[in-house]
């Protein structure tokens, strides 16, 4: 398998399918394998106020299936799973691709049966790619948001920004537990040295940088409160949180890097042992719908992977025109079998050699 593989365009053909797909579905609806019983989805906390008002509300409408929503960040949800086996009945995980690759090793996630998700018909190819149990629902593009009365936008799509001295101790990275930490590793592979897994020189790149690098952040929120008041001019972040905070406030603004631009696919994973199997299919199926797809994007920002949504005009004015067709602006995808199979050490190290004190 290559190390990285170019993303269909968005419009693109969907004829080569990776998985078998049922002809044509209706609406879903409550089912006798699913009456009485109540979902239960792990998500992000981010954004999670309208994921209930857009997603879940209008599922439970269409179903009369109850979903209960517990959430966290992508490693605690995996880390709980892994350890207890899913004693907490979790019946579909939204999980960033690194982590769902993580999980999948390690038999966490049942495949989903392409069959009982016909949206999937209308959702581009790089959504359903083979190599993952389970179809992305949305993407996240990385890059830098950055302060526009302090920096321009040539200045933030080079990685060399990060350890620039004119703006040392006024820069912030992510963690390699965020979301946007694999990204900005194999970013710098791939920029300073042979490819995106070349983490001798991406981590060698991270300690030089280190000492100007106010904060190695976990979360967007205190990318938010940092770049809000003024401690720093410029941080990696995926597009996400990127658009919320240019909506807000037209002073800041999206890069993206000239080499190495990578982005990150939330997948919807049926975790092994889940006990409402039937619904968490129909609920995938109307993740992947244009209806679902078009309302995420609409109300936190998520790009689109069906093929029928457009991709609304406040994304495309906060992030530009790589929301319409990121392909066209560099951004590739992992290889999830090599990042699943050397996240481990990598994080070991990450943790040992660049955020350790």
């Amino acid at each position: 398998m290559a190390s990285t593989k170019r993303l269909a365009m968005i419009a693109a053909s969907v004829a080569a399918m990776a998985l078998p797909l049922a002809a044509c579905g209706g609406t879903p609806t409550q089912t006798a394998a699913t009456a009485n019983k109540t979902l239960k989805v792990s998500t992000f906390s981010f954004g999670l106020e309208a994921y209930e008002e857009s997603i879940i509300k209008p599922f439970e409408a269409k179903t009369g299936i109850d979903v209960e929503v517990v959430h966290g960040r992508n490693a605690e949800r995996l880390n709980e799973l892994d350890a207890t086996g899913n004693a907490a009945g979790v019946d579909v995980m939204i999980i960033t691709d690194n982590f769902a690759a993580q999980g999948q090793a390690k038999n966490l996630f049942q495949k989903v049966d392409a069959s009982k998700v016909p949206s999937l018909a209308d959702v581009a190819d790089f959504a359903k790619t083979a190599d993952y149990n389970g179809p992305a629902t949305t993407y996240q593009l990385n890059g830098v948001v950055y302060d526009t009365r302090k920096l321009d936008a040539a200045t933030a799509s080079d990685w060399a920004l990060f350890g620039s001295p004119e703006v040392k101790g006024k820069v912030a990275l992510p963690d390699i537990s965020a979301t946007a930490g694999q990204l900005v590793v194999s970013g710098l592979g791939t920029a300073y040295g042979s490819g995106p897994f070349d983490y001798d020189t991406a981590i060698g790149k991270l300690v030089e940088w280190k000492p100007g690098v106010l904060k190695f952040y976990s979360t967007t929120t205190e990318v938010s409160n940092l770049i809000t008041q003024g401690e720093i001019v410029a941080a990696d972040s995926i597009s996400t949180f990127a658009a919320t905070l240019i909506s807000s406030d037209s002073n800041y603004a999206f890069a993206v890097p000239s080499k190495g631009a990578y982005m990150a696919t939330n997948r919807a994973m049926i975790p092994t042992g889940a006990g409402n199997v039937e619904g968490a299919h129909q609920f995938i199926d109307f993740l992947m719908s244009a209806e679902a797809q078009e309302a995420a994007a609409k109300a936190y920002n998520d790009l689109p992977v069906n093929t029928k949504v457009t991709v609304p005009d406040t994304l495309v004015k906060a992030l530009g025109d790589v929301a319409k067709d990121p392909v066209a602006a560099g951004y590739q995808v992992l290889d999830s079998e090599k990042v699943a199979s050397g996240y481990s050490a990598l994080a070991e190290r990450f943790t040992r050699e660049v955020t350790g004190s």
